[in-house]
């Protein structure tokens, strides 16, 4: 079934009278979205947070969408810590009534920006990290202008084996040790650890978590120009994008250590043990503050463009704000706070009304 024009008109009048109310409140029209790339953070300030919702803490909202009314196809890829965020979305969307096909690629957030930006092939680019200056370039340069909605907080999980006796907590010097060519044993990162080969797992390097790592750990140690070097060069090191690789590989000796968003830890909780960084551990409050040493944003990204001239990428990326912090839960990651949700919103809103 298409969206009937009476059904689409309908959704429009709506979003037509929630502007009309808000540029009404107090004279002052909506802020400006801040362009993508700058700094892919929510304000701080209370009143630039209360800038896209009105006042101070009022909620931005949507307007209603049912599924059922739309169809066709919607083509998502990138992140693979986005991925089950993405999926569990997506299926709720299709229980709910979509009629159309969601098609979701577990491939890095690189390769997402790539299929997003270049090849011009995908609706919807998952990321576990902000798209970058040259990603930006690539995307105007086929008349796409992206849009960035966080989406949510992630909590990067250092894991081991539960057969591990020797590790809890790890600093983020000790960490980068670990992953590097500066040391080839446990016991050449702490001497009271065994003199055993240090098994690295990681993600590989079209991985937003790769990226991740290499800027938060190994720069944080190493010249930031042989930062990543280090890491690659590392013996025995073996990268996979897929988190399940990365997840049997520490399974497979109580030397082994790896690292992948938090849900892929979760999902296997009952045979890996996750570190403290720092002696801090990764929860729910933590990450939010950005007291644990390696919590991330999460973000979706696509166009205006494609969002009008797609009517169901709009809906489900509507769907996907309204319903975000019912599913993110249970994914196994964080939700984002409401300021951060009323800007992500209220991007949607003048997205649409172009």
């Amino acid at each position: 079934m298409k969206p009937t024009p009476a059904a689409w008109l309908s959704v429009l009048l709506v979003i037509a009278v929630f502007l009309t109310a808000c540029s009404g409140n107090g004279g002052q029209a909506p802020a400006p979205t801040q362009p993508a790339g700058t700094n892919g953070e929510p304000p701080t300030d209370p009143e630039e947070s209360g800038a896209a919702g009105g006042e101070a803490g009022e909620a931005v909202e949507l307007p209603p969408v049912d599924p059922f009314e739309f169809e066709g196809r919607i083509s998502i890829a990138g992140s693979s810590t986005v991925y089950p965020l993405s999926e569990a979305v997506a299926e709720r969307f299709e229980d709910e009534g979509f009629l159309g096909e969601i098609t979701i690629a577990s491939v890095g957030s690189g390769a997402g920006f790539e299929r997003f930006c270049i090849a011009g092939e995908t609706d919807i680019a998952n990321a576990s990290r902000p798209i970058e200056e040259d990603e930006i370039s690539a995307c105007r340069s086929i008349g796409r202008e992206p849009l960035e909605f966080r989406v949510g907080t992630d909590a990067l999980a250092i894991v081991v084996s539960q057969e591990n006796d020797f590790l809890t907590s790890m600093t983020i010097e000790e960490l980068a040790m670990a992953y590097s060519d500066q040391a080839q044993t446990w016991a050449e990162v702490n001497p009271e650890w065994p003199d055993e080969p240090i098994q690295r797992f990681s993600p590989g390097s079209d991985s937003g978590t790769y990226d991740f790592f290499i800027e938060t750990v190994m720069a944080a140690v190493f010249p930031e120009d042989k930062a990543e070097a280090a890491l690659q060069q590392a013996s025995g090191i073996q990268f996979s994008e897929d988190d399940n690789v990365l997840v049997q590989g520490v399974l497979g000796s109580p030397y082994a250590i790896g690292y992948f968003g938090y849900a892929y830890y979760l999902e296997n909780a009952d045979r890996l043990k996750v570190l403290a960084v720092e002696g801090i551990e990764p929860t729910a409050s933590t990450a939010e503050s950005g007291e644990y040493p390696l919590s991330r944003p999460l973000y979706m990204y696509s166009d205006a463009t494609v969002m009008r001239e797609r009517p169901q990428v709009a809906a489900f990326i509507n769907f996907f704000l309204t319903y975000v912090n019912e599913e993110i839960e249970g994914v196994g990651y964080f939700p984002a706070n409401e300021e951060t949700l009323n800007d992500a919103r209220q991007k949607w809103l003048e997205a649409v009304e172009q």
